[in-house]
C-alpha cells in the first residue's frame, strides 16, 4: 500500500480551531465498518498511524486527526489559563470532528498527548466511547504526584524533563526549543523521536519524518506544544482532581499498552493504576519496544488492537 492510500484528508472547523483529519474512504455501496478513532503524540501528527492503518483498514472506518496544535490543525496562542489546549477541550474537538463525519459511537485509541486526550474524552462523553485503548501512559495524576513508581521521582524527572520544561511561562522554553531557529527545532525533534525509541530514528518511514519536520519545526507549533504541556500541569489537572473527587472513572472496557524498554513500564505499573481508573474491563501488555510503539511495532499494535476491539 502507498503512503495512506485508500484515505482521504480534509480539515474541519469545529470548536473554535481547525481540526485536519486523514479518514477512510468509502466506496458507493460498501458497507460502513465500525469507527476507531486514533489520536497521536507529542511531537508527531497523525501520520505515525501509517503503518497501522494499512494492518486496520479492512476492518475498521479509520479517523486520523492532527490533534489541536500539531500537524496542520490550527495553532492558535495559549489564553492565560491554557484552557484552549486542556484536553478537556482538546477531547471537545475530537467529539465535534466525529459529529461532522457523521459518527455517534466508536472505539478510541491513543498514544502519549493522545492517549490523555483519549482519557478526558472517555470520561467527560462516556456515552460516545465503546472501548478505549491508552499506549504508553500511566494517567497524567498518577504521574506527576508520583503514585506506584518503582524509582525515586528523580528518575521519573530526569527522563521526563520535558514535562517540566515546557510548562515554563512562555517564550522561554520555546525559544530554548528553536522557536527562531529551525535548526534548533529540527535537532530537538530529532533528539525526542530518537531518545525514547528502540533504534534511534530508523523506526520512523522517510515521508513520516518529512511530515514531522515540516510540522514541529517552527514557533506556532513549538508555543502549542508546550502550551498542551502547561494545561496539563495545571488545568489538567484540576479536572482530573475534579473527577476523583466526583468518582468518576472511565466507564467502558480498556486496554493498556506499554512499552517494554519505555519509561512508563520502568518507573511505574500501568496497569494498575488504571484498574483504579477504570470501572470496566481492563487488560494490558507490554510490547517490545520503546516509547513509539505503533512505530516500531506495527503488526504487533495493529494485532492488539483488533484482539481487543473485536
Amino acid at each position: 500500500m502507498s503512503w495512506f492510500d485508500g484515505f482521504e484528508s480534509r480539515s474541519f472547523e469545529v470548536n473554535g480551531a481547525s481540526i485536519h483529519i486523514r479518514f477512510s474512504k468509502i466506496a458507493p455501496g460498501e458497507a460502513q465498518r465500525p469507527a476507531l478513532l486514533l489520536l497521536h503524540g507529542f511531537p508527531q501528527s497523525h501520520v505515525m498511524w501509517h503503518r497501522v492503518a494499512q494492518h486496520l483498514s479492512q476492518h475498521y472506518f479509520l479517523v486520523m486527526p492532527d490533534l489541536r496544535g500539531y500537524g496542520d490543525s490550527s495553532k492558535t496562542a495559549g489564553l492565560p489559563d491554557h484552557s484552549n489546549y486542556s484536553k478537556r477541550n482538546m477531547a471537545h474537538d475530537m467529539v465535534a470532528a466525529m459529529d461532522a463525519l457523521g459518527i455517534d459511537r466508536f472505539d478510541l485509541c491513543g498514544h502519549d498527548r493522545g492517549a490523555r486526550v483519549a482519557h478526558r474524552l472517555a470520561l467527560d462523553h462516556t456515552a460516545r466511547v465503546k472501548r478505549l485503548c491508552v499506549i504508553d501512559i500511566a494517567p497524567t495524576l498518577d504521574m506527576y504526584e508520583g503514585r506506584s513508581m518503582t524509582q525515586p521521582y528523580m528518575e521519573f524527572a530526569r527522563a521526563y524533563y520535558h514535562w517540566f520544561h515546557m510548562l515554563q511561562p512562555a517564550p522561554l522554553p520555546e525559544i530554548m526549543m528553536g522557536a527562531n531557529h529551525p535548526e534548533t527545532a529540527r535537532a530537538y525533534l530529532h533528539a525526542k523521536l530518537g531518545g525514547w525509541g528502540s533504534a534511534g530514528l530508523s523506526y520512523i518511514e522517510p515521508e513520516a519524518l518529512a511530515e514531522y519536520e515540516r510540522c514541529f519545526c517552527n514557533a506556532e507549533a513549538l508555543h502549542s506544544a508546550c502550551e498542551d504541556y502547561r494545561a496539563s500541569a495545571g488545568i489538567d489537572l484540576e479536572h482530573d482532581r475534579e473527577s476523583r473527587r466526583h468518582g468518576l472513572k472511565v466507564a467502558c472496557d480498556m486496554l493498556v499498552l506499554w512499552g517494554e524498554r519505555g519509561v512508563v513500564r520502568r518507573l511505574f505499573d500501568p496497569l494498575a493504576l488504571w484498574e483504579a481508573q477504570c470501572s470496566g474491563e481492563v487488560s494490558g501488555h507490554g510490547l517490545a519496544a520503546g516509547h513509539f510503539i505503533p512505530e516500531e511495532q506495527p503488526k504487533a499494535s495493529a494485532r492488539a488492537l483488533r484482539h481487543f476491539f473485536n
